[in-house]
């Protein structure tokens, strides 16, 4: 009975297992498809805004950095978009309809 027969399984942690990886992915997807129908919904407001040389006033800026949205599968990390207003009048997207406090899209 020298023998040892307990055998080393492998960790179950955030990153070892596929299958909530693949929720988790899909899941950031899902939110972040959230935020940019309700950025472009946003930008809608601020269409007839426009420079006196035609340009739009109001435009899509890149990203901030990514943040941490909390989920029932953990943290999913999301980019939100930034917008700038190139008429001097401060203009801000804060996601706030589509995004329950849960991180869970919400209907319209």
């Amino acid at each position: 009975m020298g023998k040892d027969s307990v055998v080393s399984l492998p960790s179950r942690g955030i990153d070892g297992d596929p299958l909530t990886e693949l929720i988790r992915t899909e899941a950031r997807q899902l939110i972040q498809r959230a935020v940019e129908a309700e950025l472009l919904s946003f930008m809608k407001e601020f269409e007839g805004r426009v420079l006196c040389d035609g340009r739009a006033a109001v435009v899509r800026n890149g990203y901030q950095p990514e943040r941490e949205i909390q989920t029932g599968i953990g943290p999913v990390s999301v980019k939100m978009p930034k917008v700038r207003a190139k008429d001097g009048t401060a203009v801000t997207f804060h996601c706030t309809g589509s995004i329950s406090e849960h991180g869970i899209p919400t209907q319209a």
